[in-house]
């Protein structure tokens, strides 16, 4: 019995694990958390006694228990998320190398307790302080969990360090695992079992001490990403103000010569002299400016469409843009703006680099449901478009487009999709939003 309870005790802490990497996830699954756990916990236990079964009945060492079970567990872990792939897989190795930490000073003190044996698995005893560690971990963490780390995961701006974090769990798992002595007897000699336990408890320190800087580093640079949005968005709004405020004035003044207009055409009307009619009648038209002073009834949205718009003017590039949005939006204002003037930056730049006879942009974009928006924007262009593992390259740098990559972010974070296609010299992004 006592065989087939050991490996069960020490993989149950797969329990605690999990809840500790869904603690900071809590809006971002795809199910209900009482479904969740419905689902997962007679899962993992019934896991657990078939990989201990496997065990006794093989006599497999622990990594032959313990890696199956963090896979499928880590496989089920970003099933149920509905988030970049990057955060899920840095906070899943995250936990995975904390509890690895732990894990070696259980098995200091399966060591102390014991210390004449050549066995894998911990002891009951072992196995029993392993799980109150990690449970009294959870404990610890629950507060940072649910209110630090989770600003950070749901934060919109990705921060560029997720890209590289996953790396740091690593090296301190495979640091753990290469600390486990391969004849547990030699902890015997000396003081070194003594420095075992230190050098547990101390990467376990530094291994926090790593978490709490990565966590205020991509803190900063989310709130830099901020301003630089917030700048971006203010600056189109002075645009959209100044040609407002030119358009009205221009208007005032075309209402103050109609008097004046009027009794011209008629004095030419009353003469009969209407060639001088017609050319006076196209010359007053032409006078008339043809300003388009709104695009959509959505604030935002209407302010990066009117900045595009004069973009787009002054630089001789045919364009028509159509929003067909309401004054509130089913998604976050930021993000579909973010995705427009995305999209319209690209399509400009493209435009630039673009034979003057062929330059065209058109936008769209309108609401599908009530909750979904459909986006596209084309735009023709000259020359020849990198694309390398389905990343599209920058045209300014070296690497991969940040613009794409952000437009795919925000599209696929609550279950909308992109599509990017070209060919014949005509660019078309389609863009589906889904709101919450």
């Amino acid at each position: 019995m006592n065989d087939i309870l050991r490996p069960f005790l020490e993989l149950s802490i797969i329990l605690p694990g999990m809840l500790l990497a869904y603690l900071p996830m809590k809006q971002n699954l795809r199910i209900t958390p009482l479904k969740l756990a419905a689902v997962f916990v007679p899962s993992a236990v019934f896991l657990c006694l078939i990989l201990s079964f496997l065990c006794c009945r093989l006599e497999l060492s622990l990594p032959w228990g313990m890696g199956p079970a963090v896979f499928l567990c880590g496989i089920f872990y970003l099933c149920t998320l509905n988030i970049s792939p990057w955060k899920s897989v840095s906070v899943f190795l995250a936990v995975c190398a904390v509890f690895c930490c732990l894990g070696g000073t259980a098995k200091a003190i399966h060591n102390i307790l014991y210390p004449v044996n050549d066995e894998s698995w911990l002891s009951i005893k072992a196995s029993l302080a392993y799980i109150l560690m990690c449970w009294l971990f959870v404990l610890i963490s629950w507060y940072p969990s649910t209110h630090a780390a989770k600003r950070l995961v749901e934060d919109e701006s990705f921060a560029q360090t997720w890209y590289l974090f996953w790396i740091l769990p690593l090296v301190f798992i495979g640091l753990n695992l290469f600390m486990i002595p391969i004849h547990p007897e030699v902890l015997q000699f000396g003081r070194i079992m003594q420095g075992y336990i230190l050098i547990s408890l101390s990467l376990l320190l530094l291994l926090l001490l790593f978490y709490v800087m990565f966590y205020l580093m991509a803190a900063s640079l989310n709130r830099n990403d901020h301003l630089r949005q917030e700048n971006m968005f203010l600056s189109m709004q002075q645009a959209q103000y100044e040609n407002l405020r030119t358009a009205i004035s221009e208007t005032r003044e075309a209402r103050h010569d109609m008097r004046h207009h009027l009794n011209a055409l008629q004095i030419l009307a009353e003469r009969g002299k209407w060639k001088a009619l017609t050319d006076y009648l196209a010359e007053a038209a032409a006078a008339v400016p043809d300003v388009s002073l709104n695009f959509c009834e959505n604030t935002a949205a209407d302010a990066v469409a009117s900045h595009y718009a004069v973009l787009y003017k002054k630089n001789g590039i045919p364009f028509s843009i159509e929003l067909d949005l309401p004054q509130t939006l089913p998604i976050p204002e930021i993000d579909f703006c973010l995705v427009l003037s995305n999209l319209l930056e690209n399509a400009l730049d493209a435009s630039l680099h673009t034979d003057c006879m062929r330059q065209r942009i058109h936008a769209q974009a309108y609401l599908h449901s009530d909750r979904i928006i459909l986006l596209t924007v084309k735009n023709t262009f000259d020359g020849t478009i990198s694309e390398k593992d389905g990343l599209f390259q920058s045209s300014k740098r070296a690497g991969d487009g940040i613009g794409t990559q952000s437009i795919r972010r925000i599209a696929e974070k609550s279950g909308g999709n992109c599509r990017f296609t070209y060919d014949n010299g005509l660019f078309c992004a389609n863009i589906m939003l889904r709101g919450k």
